[in-house]
């Protein structure tokens, strides 16, 4: 994948007159009956040295000379009847419930979160002094991910956050991506995506017959792993088994034509991939 293609990828919402700023970090989107805001918690200078073998030459054929961002994003999902969050951002300054104010939805009108994992950027708003920010949501994430960073081997941050909620805590098993998919909420399957963490879950949301691929922590390097999934995060728990999952997923989000988000994708943190060469090419959506 060439640089121009990748330079599309950073910066393919000024085509739109659209970016982060101008819309507050809150991009909308829709399938079916199902209204999609990516909600962008933080945005800040990204770092290539999180990446595990990616050598120089390679990082400066992929990289603008002048950088490039991270982002931080939560979701929010208008069902009908329902609000659900995927993931809650790190809870800094509020940001991520400030935005869900903006579009409608008070705290105690979110009716489900669900979690990709149990990384602090991604469960930080549960709580706040101890009660439940979402104190009518039910909390879903994957069984063993539960397992490991509250009894394994205990993240004393994720226990907190999960503890206000008490039963309303919901464990499953996800579905591998070529089994027979299961729901958890109407029209939302979660699918087993282990390796950056050892539940890392994906969601995929189907409506209308139309389908997003909510993707969790799949890519930090947006412009790299998509041309490169082999190459993994510091974060990464198990880096080889990210990086064979992150090979899979991209390969069935672009034979399938399913749209895909990311947490860690910049704005506006959905777009389709498809294949381009031994990689993969990732263009941005465009509002609806």
């Amino acid at each position: 994948m060439n640089k121009v293609v990748l330079m599309g990828l950073l910066f393919g919402v000024a085509a739109t007159g659209l970016n982060a700023q101008d819309n507050d970090g809150i991009f909308s989107y829709k399938i079916g009956h199902f209204e999609i805001y990516i909600l962008v918690e933080s945005e800040r200078d990204g770092n290539a040295d999180i990446l595990v073998g990616a050598d120089k030459s390679l990082l400066d054929s992929l990289l603008p000379a002048g950088g490039f961002k991270h982002t931080a994003n939560a979701i929010l999902v208008k069902a009908p009847a329902q609000n659900f969050l995927i993931d809650t951002g790190t809870g800094s300054g509020g940001i991520i419930i400030e935005k869900i104010k903006k579009l409608g939805v008070e705290p105690s009108s979110v009716d489900a979160v669900l979690l990709t994992h149990l990384h602090g950027d991604h469960f930080g708003s549960l709580q706040s002094g101890g009660e439940a920010v979402f104190p009518k949501a039910k909390v879903y994430l994957s069984a063993k991910e539960h397992e490991y960073f509250t009894k394994t081997n205990v993240n004393r941050a994720a226990a907190a956050a999960l503890d206000p909620y008490g039963s309303h805590v919901v464990t499953f098993d996800p579905a591998a991506l070529d089994a027979a998919p299961h729901e958890i909420l109407p029209g939302i399957h979660p699918i087993a995506a282990y390796g950056h963490t050892p539940g890392h879950t994906l969601y995929l949301l189907e409506s209308g017959g139309e389908k997003l691929l909510v993707a969790g922590d799949l890519l930090h390097v947006a412009l790299v792993q998509f041309a490169h999934p082999e190459i993994s995060a510091t974060y990464d728990m198990d880096q080889k088994e990210a990086a064979a999952v992150r090979r899979q997923v991209l390969e069935y989000a672009a034979a399938n034509n399913i749209t895909l988000a990311g947490m860690h994708i910049v704005y506006p943190g959905t777009g389709k991939v498809t294949k381009d060469g031994d990689g993969f090419k990732f263009t941005p959506s465009s509002p609806q």
